[in-house]
C-alpha cells in the first residue's frame, strides 16, 4: 500500500483550534466542583468530618452541571474536553489534600468560597418540619412496600417514619396538644405532602422540600438535644 496519498490526506485535513484557555473564575469553579464531589463522595462513605457541611451529592452535581454548561458555552469547549477538565480539577484537589499539613483546615478554607457559590448557583431546598418529616417518610415507605413488598430499604423507611412520628408527637405534647390533635395535624400534613407530590409528579417535577433532612431528625439525638421545628 501507497502510504504517501494517506498521509497527503491527513496532513490535508483541517487542525483544531485548542481550546481557550480558562480564566480565574473558571478555574475557581472547576475546583469548587471538585471539592464538592470530594466531600460529597465522603459523606456517602460515611466520614465523619465530611459531615460539618450540608448534605452535597445532589446538589454538587446539579452546580456541577451548571459550571460544565457555562464553560462549555464561554469557551467552545466540548462536553469531552469539560471532562476532563473537571477529572483534572479533582486529581489537583486531591493532591492538594494529601499534601497538606492538615487537610480538613485546607477543605474548610475552600468550602469557605464554595458554599456560597453553591447556594447562589443551588439554593438549598427548605427544610421541613418533623411533622412534615414524619407525613414524607410515611408515604415514602409505603411507595417502596407497594413496588417492593417488605424489602430492607421498606423496613427502614418505616422505622425511620416511626420514630418520627413519635418524636413529632412528643413535641406536640410538650406544647400542649391531645393525642387527637396531634394526629389531626399528622394526617393533615401527609395529606397535602401528597397531594403536592402528585401535583408535582404529574408536571415532573420533584419535591420543593429537603428529605435529606428528615434523615437527620431521625438520627439518634443527644440527651436533652431540642427536636428542629
Amino acid at each position: 500500500m501507497n502510504i504517501i496519498p494517506l498521509l497527503m490526506l491527513v496532513l490535508s485535513q483541517p487542525v483544531a483550534d485548542p481550546p481557550v484557555p480558562l480564566n480565574e473564575t473558571q478555574q475557581r469553579d472547576l475546583s469548587c466542583v471538585a471539592v464538592l464531589a470530594i466531600i460529597a463522595s465522603e459523606q456517602e462513605r460515611g466520614v465523619a468530618s465530611a459531615f460539618d457541611y450540608p448534605l452535597l451529592t445532589e446538589r454538587g452535581a446539579t452546580y456541577a452541571g451548571l459550571v460544565g454548561k457555562r464553560i462549555m458555552d464561554e469557551t467552545g469547549r466540548t462536553r469531552e474536553q469539560v471532562r476532563d477538565d473537571i477529572l483534572a480539577a479533582l486529581a489537583a484537589e486531591q493532591t492538594l489534600g494529601k499534601n497538606a499539613a492538615d487537610p480538613d483546615e485546607a477543605v474548610r478554607r475552600e468550602m469557605t468560597t464554595c458554599l456560597p457559590l453553591l447556594d447562589a448557583a443551588v439554593p438549598p431546598k427548605p427544610k421541613p418540619d418533623l411533622n412534615q418529616c414524619a407525613g414524607m417518610l410515611q408515604l415514602a415507605y409505603e411507595e417502596v412496600h407497594d413496588r417492593e413488598g417488605l424489602s430492607k430499604t421498606a423496613q427502614d423507611l418505616k422505622t425511620l417514619a416511626a420514630v418520627l412520628d413519635s418524636r413529632a408527637r412528643d413535641r406536640m405534647r410538650a406544647e400542649g396538644l391531645s393525642g387527637q390533635e396531634s394526629d389531626i395535624l399528622l394526617t393533615q400534613s401527609r395529606e397535602m405532602i401528597l397531594a403536592d407530590a402528585q401535583q408535582k409528579a404529574a408536571l415532573g417535577q420533584g419535591s420543593d422540600l429537603d428529605i435529606e433532612h428528615c434523615f437527620t431528625l431521625a438520627a439518634p439525638e443527644d440527651k436533652g438535644k431540642q427536636y428542629e421545628h
